[in-house]
């Protein structure tokens, strides 16, 4: 299972009502997170979560609004008496974007490793997520995320037993374990099925519509996406700013074909997101407006 939870939904500011747009998940004790804007650390207590394991944390851009909160979450991390390294990802130059803010935090009991984005497309494995970072099109340096949970194919008793598989090595061999017994390589895939569907959050803000977006979050059971205006005549102002109004990101999503949409990142002057959502839907039906605190379980599809 995969929890999923929206903290804030705001852009450029946080209001008394709606901090800045950041995305927590957790799967099997660790926990990522997306952005880290002033904030975030009390939209996080609001939810009842924790900061401690939070094990890897994915930046979409140096604008503050996404990683001003920074440097007070890795002191409350480390008063947490957190010693397991964290894993910071992000464009490139992230190592010294993260270290001039730590100037504010220079101790902790624990290391931080940098993964810098350099491709239009990079993927990075950690801690169960299989993370795909894609470069969108914002007046900055700008990466959208889809972070995937795999889901390996059933093991087949009959199968480990016609290839005379010792039955002490079928757990090992279930959870991805390559084995070497008497000169023989034993290898998963020898005891299991196809890959089953697995889990898939895909994740973009302050961006222009571009292709890769509908690319990334085809078929996936969640996608959240910037939807800075909703206003009639905004428009302009997006392509000015290289934001995206909630009717392209429904495009978007038509085109993706998700099995839901949450919009994000609204502009402190859209009081209430939810007022044009009628129109929204007319275009992506599944569409919601994303709200703080906004939270999802996702499971895994039940086996035939």
């Amino acid at each position: 299972m995969l929890d999923v939870c929206l903290l804030g939904t705001g852009g450029m500011m946080p209001l008394p009502y709606r901090w800045l747009t950041s995305l927590m998940l957790r799967l099997n004790g660790s926990s990522l997170m997306i952005d880290c804007g002033e904030g975030t650390q009390i939209a996080v207590k609001e939810k009842g979560w924790s900061f401690k394991p939070v094990d890897v944390l994915c930046i979409t851009h140096f604008h503050a609004d996404h990683i001003s909160g920074l440097p007070g979450l890795l002191l409350t991390m480390g008063n947490a008496e957190r010693t397991e390294p964290l894993t910071i990802i992000g464009p490139k130059g992230v190592e010294r974007i993260v270290g001039a803010l730590r100037m504010i935090a220079p101790e902790l009991p624990f290391p931080i490793r940098f993964v810098e984005l350099t491709e239009q497309i990079q993927q990075i494995s950690l801690c169960g997520y299989e993370i795909t970072a894609f470069r969108v099109n914002h007046n900055v340096i700008c990466y959208g995320y889809t972070v995937s949970v795999p889901r390996v194919g059933r093991f087949s008793v009959d199968r480990a037993r016609e290839q005379e598989i010792p039955m002490k090595f079928w757990n090992r061999l279930q959870k991805g374990e390559v084995i070497e017994e008497d000169g023989r390589v034993l290898t998963p895939d020898m005891v299991l099925g196809a890959d089953r569907k697995g889990l898939k959050v895909t994740y973009c803000t302050d961006t222009r519509p571009v292709p890769v977006i509908a690319e990334q979050a085809e078929g996936a059971d969640l996608f959240i996406c910037e939807g800075m205006y909703g206003e009639p005549g905004k428009e302009g102002k997006a392509r000015e700013y290289k934001h995206m109004t909630m009717y392209e990101a429904a495009k978007l999503a038509r085109q993706a074909k998700p099995e839901r949409m949450w919009l994000t990142h609204f502009s402190p002057s859209l009081n209430r997101p939810e007022e044009f959502m009628g129109e929204v839907r007319k275009i992506f039906p599944s569409a919601v407006a994303g709200k703080d605190g906004m939270s999802l379980e996702l499971e895994f599809e039940e086996d035939e």
